[in-house]
């Protein structure tokens, strides 16, 4: 089988963000990216669903999940050569599995098989504790709780281990940076 979702080798610290939509995975990759000098990998998710939804007003299918998979861990694999010491994943393989489970019940095998064969040194799960905000392409501002029961089961059924990330910005920032420094000052 070709390996076209399986990251390269690396001796790079990945971080990975997942969680429901409006969680602030996004907000915090770019500032832990900016606060270690390094690179962060945007979710190719929400730049190929807006590119969609702006050119045909049209909503994901399943039919896009593939090409959404394939950009994800391209853009990853492309970034990492690029970073220093360590790389924040703005969501992950293992969020689209997550919410092709929820929204469609499945997911393809080769998906879900590079979903949880692909290794992340550290994996945050964001709270629902921030105000969700609306934009084109989130659409579930009265399912949170569930998306991120969901998530938590997911994470421990799979036997992934996670950090729930809770809290405002600096709280959130606080704790994330004292788990990461942990894990470079491990590595040094």
């Amino acid at each position: 089988m070709e390996k076209k979702f399986k990251q390269i080798e690396s001796d790079i610290i990945r971080v990975a963000f997942v969680g429901p939509e409006s969680t602030g995975k996004t907000t915090l990759s770019k500032a832990l990216a900016k606060d270690f000098e390094t690179k962060w990998v945007p979710e190719f998710m929400r730049t190929y669903l807006q590119k969609k939804w702006d050119e045909k007003r049209k909503t994901c299918t399943w039919d896009d999940l593939e090409p959404i998979a394939l950009g994800q861990i391209s853009s990853e694999n492309e970034l990492i050569q690029k970073a220093n010491k360590i790389i924040f994943c703005d969501t992950n393989l293992l969020e689209l599995m997550i919410y092709s489970y929820i929204y469609y019940g499945k997911c393809s095998a080769e998906i879900e098989e590079y979903a949880l064969e692909n290794h992340y040194d550290v994996v945050f799960l964001t709270d629902i504790d921030v105000p969700w905000q609306a934009d084109d392409l989130r659409d579930k501002p009265n399912e949170r709780e569930f998306m991120f029961a969901q998530f938590k089961q997911i994470l421990d059924k799979q036997n992934i281990k996670y950090v729930i990330i809770t809290g405002d910005l600096e709280k959130r920032l606080k704790t994330i940076k004292e788990v990461v420094n942990k894990i470079l000052k491990n590595n040094d």
